[in-house]
C-alpha cells in the first residue's frame, strides 16, 4: 500500500492490478508470465528487480529468490500455490497462486500478489503494491512509471483490463457503480473489448503492440482531492461506457 500525501487532504494510497477472465494455465505457463513480468518490471526501475517468494504459511521457512528469473524454480512455485481444502486434493479450476516481495528497505516494499490459471467462471488477478513512503514511491508514483507498469502487466499476462490508482478513487467510483471496470490514473483495455474513442485533452492514448490501449489521464499526479481530475475521470469514464468499454466484470480482488 502506497501512501503519498496531499496538501491538507487525507494521504492517498496507489497500487496496480490486472484483472481477467477464466484462462485455463498449467504452472508452466503460468510461470512464463510471470518470469516476462518479472522482466519487464526490471526493465521499468531498480527497486522491481528483486523478488522473493513470500513462503506459505507467510513468514515462514528460508527465502528464495526469484529473480534472474528461472521458469523451474517459478513452475514449482506454482505448483506449489494451488487451491486446496487442508489435505484434499487440488481443486485446479480454482487456479495458481504466488506471492512475491522484494528487498526494499523499510517503507519501500513493494510485493505482487498473482493468481492465474483459474477456469470454470473463476477470475484471474495480478496486483502489485506500491512503496509507502521515500525517494522510491516519488520514483514510482508517477504517469511515466505507472504506465510502463501497466504495459508491463499487459504484455505479460495478456488480461482483459488493467488500473494503477488510488485506493480512494477505486472506491469513489464504487461508491457510484457506474461501471464493472475501474478507470484508474492509468488505464489499459483489451482491444477484444472495444474501440477507444477519441478522448478530453489531457488524456493521453497509446497503443500496446496489437494487444490493446493504454489510457492516462493526466501526466500530473491524479488525487481525488482535486476536483478537476474527478471530473476529468467522470468525463472519460462517461465517454468509455458510451463506447461499450467499462462493462466486463472480472475479478474483485482489493489491491
Amino acid at each position: 500500500m502506497t501512501t503519498l500525501a496531499n496538501s491538507g487532504t487525507r494521504p492517498e494510497t496507489y497500487y496496480a492490478g490486472a484483472y481477467w477472465g477464466p484462462r485455463r494455465e498449467s504452472p508452466e505457463e503460468c510461470a512464463q508470465r510471470a518470469a516476462a513480468f518479472f522482466n519487464l518490471l526490471a526493465a521499468c526501475e531498480p527497486l522491481l528487480a528483486n523478488w522473493n517468494k513470500i513462503p506459505k504459511p507467510r513468514g515462514k521457512g528460508r527465502k528464495t529468490p526469484l529473480m534472474p528469473p528461472d521458469l523451474p524454480t517459478l513452475t514449482e512455485a506454482f505448483r506449489r500455490g494451488v487451491n486446496r481444502e487442508p489435505g484434499g486434493p487440488p481443486i485446479e479450476r480454482l487456479g495458481l497462486v504466488l506471492s512475491a516481495y522484494n528487498d526494499g528497505p523499510p517503507g519501500e516494499l513493494v510485493s505482487v500478489s498473482t493468481h492465474c490459471g483459474a477456469y470454470e467462471r473463476n477470475n484471474n488477478v495480478c496486483v502489485l503494491s506500491l512503496p509507502s513512503k521515500g525517494e522510491s514511491a516519488e520514483r514510482l508514483i508517477t504517469a511515466s512509471m505507472l504506465t510502463d507498469v501497466a504495459r508491463s502487466m499487459a504484455l505479460a499476462w495478456e488480461p482483459d483490463w488493467a488500473v494503477a490508482m488510488s485506493h480512494a478513487h477505486r472506491d469513489l467510483q464504487d461508491a457510484e457503480g457506474e461501471s464493472d471496470i475501474w478507470l484508474g490514473w492509468v488505464t489499459y483495455l483489451s482491444r477484444h473489448l472495444g474501440t477507444v474513442p477519441p478522448l478530453p485533452a489531457p488524456v493521453r492514448i497509446e497503443p500496446v503492440e496489437d494487444k490493446g490501449t493504454l489510457i492516462i489521464l493526466t501526466p500530473e499526479r491524479f488525487t481525488v482531492a482535486n476536483p478537476e481530475h474527478v471530473a476529468l475521470a467522470r468525463r472519460v469514464r462517461e465517454l468509455l461506457a458510451r463506447a461499450g468499454l467499462m462493462r466486463r466484470a472480472g475479478a474483485d480482488p482489493r489491491g
